[in-house]
């Protein structure tokens, strides 16, 4: 068994958001510095950037697995994280069917930047990413599901596109692995203040936009860092287990 830190949350310079400084080396470097093994690459609503850091962390101990931060209809982002590229380029496909046609204008969202492995620039994606997809979290939860994935709100404690603040309550009917809280939030304090989140395993990440956000206060112990792995650990099966670390420790 591996006992492996984590950051499940962490964007590239092809998120508009994100600072320039979100390249793939330097994810990698930052990563590795502060002892953390286990990471995901979450995009705004695109898996453009993902072999560009993957290929970056060869050789190295650190993984990447694939992931996307989906914005649904309701305004809600959630991660959705996958083993294996192909799986997320099934997904980004259907997610493209349902984002809508509009282009990004960098000067006011920011640029969209897809890079090699080496941080060197390819292209910019036009299209833009900050936007809903005509999806609901039901449906995007299930295609995750159907593609083996993890499924996983952001944020849920954020005002902005966090699914508390949005839609109220944790929807009876959603099936997902785990929640994610934010950085500026206790544990005990967030299922002190949301007694509905006791349901659900909990996760905590810095929602990685510039490269001092790397918090990595999942500890999981796990045989391998992946989706079944994962799964097993956030409900403690079969000898794995997660914790939330202290900001601290």
């Amino acid at each position: 068994m591996k006992t492996l830190r984590a950051e499940l949350h962490v964007h590239t310079v092809l998120s508009p958001c994100a600072e320039l400084e979100m390249l793939p080396p330097l994810i990698v470097q930052t990563a590795l510095d502060q002892g953390i093994h286990w990471i995901a690459i979450t995009d705004h609503n695109a898996t453009a950037n993902i072999a560009a850091v993957q290929k970056a962390a060869l050789g190295t101990p650190l993984t990447i697995i694939p992931g996307m931060e989906l914005q649904t209809r309701e305004e809600v982002h959630n991660l959705c994280l996958f083993d294996t590229l192909e799986q997320a380029e099934l997904f980004q496909n259907w997610v493209n069917q349902h984002l809508p046609d509009l282009e990004n204008q960098p000067d006011y969202f920011g640029e969209q930047l897809v890079v090699d492995e080496a941080g060197d620039f390819i292209r910019r994606e036009p299209r833009l990413l900050i936007t809903s997809a005509d999806l609901s979290i039901e449906q995007a939860c299930q295609k995750v599901h159907q593609l083996d994935g993890v499924f996983i709100p952001a944020h849920v404690n954020r005002k902005a596109f966090g699914l508390l603040a949005n839609l109220g309550l944790i929807p009876e009917d959603l099936n997902a692995d785990a929640l994610e809280i934010s950085r500026h939030l206790k544990p005990s304090q967030a299922l002190q203040q949301f007694p509905q989140l006791k349901s659900f395993p909990l996760i905590q990440s810095g929602d990685v936009h510039r490269l001092e956000e790397f918090i990595g206060v999942n500890q999981f112990n796990v045989e391998a860092p992946t989706i079944a792995e994962l799964r097993k650990a956030l409900q403690h099966q079969d000898g794995r287990s997660h914790r939330i670390l202290s900001l601290t420790t």
